[in-house]
């Protein structure tokens, strides 16, 4: 397979920067994701790579080859859309084995090739069908064939699960992390599902207005954002953002929120004496905040208890998320269904301290 790597990437529609330079290193046998918001670059991105649309300012290289001036069809890499892009009067055979006839393939190659990638995706059984005749699900595993039986470098997929039921697309997820430990290919992966990206990728591009706002391991983006957007993109439900002012009292600083007062752990205190009576963003995820009644001792220990006030419960099964209202905040937690609580309910709830984040107002960065 192959390396990639993006230097300074720009891509421009007239005054629009839809990619801003843009410094990735994507290495051999890497499962990577591109993530983020409509317009935030990602799919450009993954059409430059292919050849798709031209670079303005920068350079790619596959396999350590300069590739800008290289049409699409001499990269060596091979594309799964997400509307599959099927020839509707060919059948799944021939559909799969068009891209090797058009490159002169011998016909015992090709038949090895296809029926080869048919079993991989347990298709085998579908090769004389027409597209029509197929399932979202099949389709898209004729898609991801087509692409295998070329060998090529580099895998690329844009938004490939997006047309499919949730179900479905849990499977199918499932089937392209298989896909990829059994190839060992290099795959970019594009998609605007956070989900995905984090129960797929080795690593996670974080993407907003075309720059890259953060790369790393899922647990990485997940326990430790470089800032706000990151820390409120990734993860569900969405961390609580809630706007505090840090107080000190003697030798400990809290984090005052009006109708609670938090105090904030020994070991990130320095950290934040610059802010002493300034306004932060206090970031909490609602799989850390407890409900006291199941806490007692963490309570007791800590004593950071707020007091709210329950405003939305939704009953998930195993768990629920509820919407608490303390002051001028709406806090949403996410608790298990021991708590039986009914909208108007007081719900006195903790917050694991050794979980917060926090961020600049301004800058909107991560102070720890």
């Amino acid at each position: 397979m192959a390396n990639v790597s993006l230097k300074s990437v720009v891509k421009r529609f007239g005054e629009v920067v839809a990619v801003n330079k843009v410094d990735l290193d994507i290495a051999d046998e890497e499962f990577l994701v591109l993530v983020g918001p409509s317009g935030c670059g990602k799919t450009t991105t993954l059409r430059m790579i292919a050849g798709l649309e031209e670079v303005d300012e920068g350079e790619i290289y596959i396999d350590d080859i300069l590739v800008n001036d290289v049409p699409p069809k001499d990269r060596d890499i091979a594309m799964v859309f997400q509307n599959y892009a099927l020839y509707p009067h060919m059948d799944v055979y021939n559909n799969m084995a068009f891209g090797l006839k058009l490159r002169k393939f011998p016909k015992d190659e090709i038949d090895r090739r296809v029926k080869e990638a048919a079993d991989i995706l347990g298709i085998h059984e579908l090769l004389k069908r027409k597209p029509k005749q197929l399932s979202g699900g099949q389709r898209q595993r004729v898609a991801v064939g087509r692409a295998i039986v070329r060998h090529p470098k580099v895998f690329l997929f844009d938004e490939p699960l997006s047309n499919l039921d949730a179900k479905l697309r849990v499977q199918m997820r499932a089937e392209l992390s298989k896909l990829h430990d059994r190839l060992k290919a290099t795959m970019i992966y594009v998609t605007h599902d956070q989900i995905e990206a984090m129960t797929m990728g080795d690593r996670i591009v974080v993407m907003k207005d075309g720059i890259v706002q953060q790369v790393g391991t899922p647990l990485d983006l997940y326990n430790k954002p470089q800032n706000k957007f990151v820390a409120g993109f990734i993860g569900t439900p969405s961390m609580n953002f809630l706007d505090v002012v840090i107080k000190k009292e003697g030798d400990a600083l809290y984090l005052d929120g009006e109708s609670f007062k938090i105090k904030i752990p020994t070991e990130i205190q320095s950290a934040l004496l610059p802010y002493v009576n300034k306004e932060v963003t206090l970031g909490i995820r609602p799989q850390d905040i407890y409900d006291c009644n199941f806490s007692q001792e963490m309570a007791e220990v800590d004593g950071n208890v707020i007091e709210t006030t329950v405003d939305i419960v939704e009953p998930l099964g195993s768990e629920q998320t509820v919407y608490l209202v303390t002051g001028p905040h709406v806090l949403v937690a996410q608790l298990d269904m021991r708590t039986h609580t009914s909208v108007g309910d007081t719900l006195k709830i903790l917050v694991d301290t050794s979980k917060i984040h926090l961020f600049d107002v301004e800058t909107e960065q991560a102070i720890v």
